[in-house]
């Protein structure tokens, strides 16, 4: 036991604690001018959910993950029943389906369904061993699985997570060996589909925006309609991304100090101790800040790919780099949707934002990397 512990990657550990107290300054900033009951101890709930996180390392640390991988099909079944009752439980709210609450406590099925996605796609290409990925063995595969949650956590609507299962798959199937041309491929795919859909949402754009509005869908016409034509966005739908914008602006170099930002003191800015998080980052500690943490970003990012880099078994590298994948995206998302580069959706900042689920996920994840680097014996299929 002592062993397996001693292959935990220290330098992760710092960074984790790091963010855990620049989680909690910023729930803290975020939430100290709220007189609402329910925000006056989120900074403290924070300190808890990290304190359980680190439990929940040690103890994935240990477990040898590739007795989960075995077992993927289990993991995976579980994350679409999960998803699928979400509509029988769950009553709509604010037009989505999208939490179980059971009592105080709330979790999401779409953001657990990522780990399960990854662990899936990993087994399905570790079949091949290193050699190229088949496109109907394999690419078809693994489009397959990921198909699945993904209409479901549409049907949410949950665009967010949507989006980050097509980048997991995309980043894994780019290390997994696959050939260049079904790459070609995918992209003409791609690129083809989102012009139709561009040229279909511009063509079609009133009948689309009395759809959604008749079944409370109208904030995705927003969002969509947004980012597509700005210009002609309304003031409610670009509110949100012009004071984020303005607030990191008035940050400048070093920002307006701890607990002084204006904008979420006006509360000019939605969420800004969950997806937002990222205004009072540049508003109160400036551009330094912002890039004090990006370069923790970078350098747990790089942490995760020398452990891939040095993995023995591949099923385990694409787990990481899955797990990689998920969070850049993520952070791209959340800082970019905040300086006006990227749609706004719910995607929350990883090991930042406050929310329970999205770090007791985030955590169980860079668990799952510890166990595979403390469980690195050359190994067989079979095992």
């Amino acid at each position: 036991m002592l062993n397996r512990l001693k292959k935990m990657d220290w330098m992760m550990l710092v960074i984790l604690l790091l963010f855990m107290g620049i989680s909690t300054l910023l729930v803290k900033s975020a939430t100290i001018n709220n007189p609402l009951p329910a925000y006056q101890n989120m900074d403290k709930q924070t300190i808890i959910y990290y304190a359980v996180g680190f439990v929940v390392i040690l103890f994935m640390t240990l477990v040898d993950y590739r007795l989960i991988l075995k077992t993927w099909y289990i993991w995976y079944g579980i994350g679409i029943i999960m998803l699928v009752l979400i509509f029988v439980l769950v009553e709509k709210k604010n037009g989505a389906q999208s939490w179980f609450e059971l009592g105080s406590f709330s979790f999401q099925p779409a953001e657990v369904m990522k780990l399960f996605l990854i662990i899936a796609v990993a087994a399905i290409m570790g079949r091949r061993q290193g050699d190229s990925l088949r496109m109907r063995t394999d690419v078809m595969a693994v489009a397959a699985v990921s198909f699945v949650p993904f209409v479901l956590v549409m049907m949410q609507p949950d665009l967010g997570n949507a989006m980050i299962y097509i980048f997991i798959v995309l980043g894994m199937l780019w290390i997994g060996n696959v050939r260049y041309s079904y790459v070609t491929i995918g992209l003409t795919v791609v690129v083809g589909g989102l012009l139709l859909f561009v040229t279909l949402f511009n063509t079609y754009n009133t009948e689309i925006q009395t759809y959604l509005g008749k079944h409370e869908l109208g904030h995705w016409y927003e969002r969509i309609n947004t980012y597509i034509h700005p210009s002609e966005a309304s003031d409610d739908a670009v509110r949100q991304s012009k004071y984020a914008q303005i607030a990191i602006g008035s940050g400048g170099l070093a920002g307006d100090g701890y607990l002084q930002g204006e904008s979420k003191k006006r509360n000019f800015i939605p969420y800004t101790y969950s997806d937002s998080i990222f205004v009072v980052v540049g508003e109160e500690f400036g551009f330094q800040g912002a890039a004090v943490l990006l370069l923790l970003y970078f350098l747990f990012i790089y942490r995760m790919i020398l452990i891939a880099y040095q993995c023995y078994d591949l099923r385990g590298s694409f787990i990481i780099i899955g797990i990689a994948t998920m969070m850049v995206f993520q952070i791209f998302q959340n800082v970019g949707m905040m300086i006006g580069i990227m749609p706004i959706t719910g995607i929350t900042l990883p090991f930042i934002s406050y929310g329970g689920t999205s770090l007791l996920l985030n955590m169980i994840s860079i668990g799952f990397i510890f166990s595979i680097r403390a469980h690195q014996e050359k190994y067989t299929m079979e095992s």
